[in-house]
């Protein structure tokens, strides 16, 4: 009797045991996952990635620990950059997103993915890293910023399996029809505008040279070769010598070590030559440090950078630690111009007091979302205009580009404007003066 007691008591607890096992199997995790262990949908999704190489992590339903949307939307939102080598506004920007909407490894909505910053010798790898984005079932909106060349192929290659996914490409590199056809929308800085305004500036800063910095693969592209044709019809008109230089591409072989140098080296002797009242521009965000860095140095002048930001070169240029300002561009604007200043550049510095290419990631992402969501403004450039104000606190301008071949206007290809700031002067205020209009004619 008492044998058959301890058994049924051994079988009592097995049964106690094997009850709670199936209890705890049903309890979400700490990043509010899917219940019953499952993950979204049964499937898994991949995580941030590094080099268009990824880390697989299981998509979970619920919040996630930054209280931002999560799998629970029932879908993925995937953003595409280079490292901070290349294009840490872009980054940055990808980052904050992140923080806000979670890794899709954590239960959140987004997926990062970086390009090698080789982008020029390896666009197999640019390709198939985007393009990859495409075989998570729940990817439903990709952005890419900056858009590289062989983004357009990639959506290509997304859109033979796929047509529930929008694709958005900020900074295009690719030929604009091209780019147009291939995404949803683009965005990129209005740089026909700031063609005629540049030069308006530099004028009124007291310049009597604008040296101009670039290297081919730039100056194949079209946005930025009609802009550079545009600075030298500007000069004429205005007063100032035009002088281009070629420098060498920081995705060539020497890299981007080798081009700032070669960048540094050569300042100091087209200082020499033209003059301290000289405003140096580069096409390349690398190229800025080296820039910034000398024209501080030797007096000379700089409007502002190419990428429409006060984060790209002025830190490294100024010796200006953002750390702790991060995230608030009242602040960022304020402590370089204060080392500006010091450095005796008071009329002679300018720069955007918001980044345009951390909104590419940033705000573009969040447009995504609402228009997942079904909360987007229909009006696409309002709606644009809005998320990029939403960010950045700030006004924005917005039209569309328009075709150099054709003259007419690409409806889905949207270009973002703001005034500069001049240290210690204030804005510059160029942007009521009126465009003539042959300037929007020229190739």
């Amino acid at each position: 009797m008492k044998k058959v007691i301890r058994a049924l008591s051994f079988v009592l607890v097995l049964l106690f045991v094997l009850a709670s096992a199936a209890c705890d199997n049903t309890t979400p995790d700490s990043n509010g996952g899917a219940s019953n262990g499952s993950t979204s949908n049964g499937s898994t999704s991949n995580g941030s990635t590094s080099n268009g190489s990824t880390s697989d992590g299981a998509a979970s339903n619920g919040n996630d620990s930054n209280g931002g949307a999560s799998g629970d939307k029932g879908y993925h939102i995937g953003i595409v950059t280079l490292s901070t080598a290349q294009a840490e506004d872009e980054l940055r920007g990808a980052e904050a997103v992140l923080k806000t909407f979670g890794d899709v490894r954590s239960g959140g909505i987004i997926q990062h993915v970086v390009m090698p910053d080789n982008f020029a010798q390896e666009q197999e790898t640019v390709i198939s890293s985007i393009a990859g984005l495409a075989d998570d079932p729940l990817m439903k909106a990709i952005v890419v910023n900056p858009a590289v060349g062989g983004t357009a192929a990639a959506f290509n290659k997304i859109r033979e399996s796929r047509d529930d996914i929008i694709l958005i490409a900020g900074q295009p590199q690719d030929d604009p029809n091209l780019i147009c056809r291939a995404a949803d929308f683009c965005v990129d800085s209005d740089n026909f505008v700031r063609g005629y305004y540049d030069i308006l500036r530099a004028r009124n800063m007291g310049a009597k040279t604008f040296i101009h910095m670039s290297f081919p693969r730039h100056m194949s592209m079209e946005t930025l070769s009609r802009r550079r044709n545009i600075y030298e019809e500007a000069c004429k008109d205005l007063g100032l010598e035009f002088v281009f230089v070629t420098t060498p591409d920081p995705a060539g072989e020497i890299g981007i070590p080798g081009s700032q140098q070669a960048v540094y080296e050569m300042i100091p002797q087209l200082i020499d030559q033209y003059g301290k009242d000289t405003v140096f521009f580069t096409t390349n965000a690398a190229q800025h440090d080296p820039v910034i860095q000398r024209v501080a140095e030797f007096g000379a002048m700089f409007v502002c950078t190419d990428d429409v930001s006060p984060l790209v070169g002025y830190p490294t240029g100024l010796g200006v630690d953002l750390s702790a300002e991060a995230g608030d561009w009242e602040a960022i604007i304020n402590k370089i111009e204060a080392a500006a200043l010091e450095a005796g550049l008071s009329g002679r510095m300018g720069a955007f007091k918001y980044s345009l290419i951390f909104c590419h990631s940033d705000a573009l992402a969040r447009l995504a979302k609402d228009i997942l969501d079904g909360v987007a403004d229909s009006d696409r450039r309002a709606a644009i205009v809005k998320a990029y104000s939403d960010v950045t606190q700030s006004e924005w301008t917005a039209g569309n580009y328009t075709d150099a071949s054709t003259g007419n206007e690409l409806s889905n290809y949207y270009v973002m404007a703001q005034d500069v700031y001049i240290f210690g002067e204030g804005m510059s205020g160029v942007m009521s003066v009126p465009i003539p209009d042959k300037y929007y004619d020229i190739k």
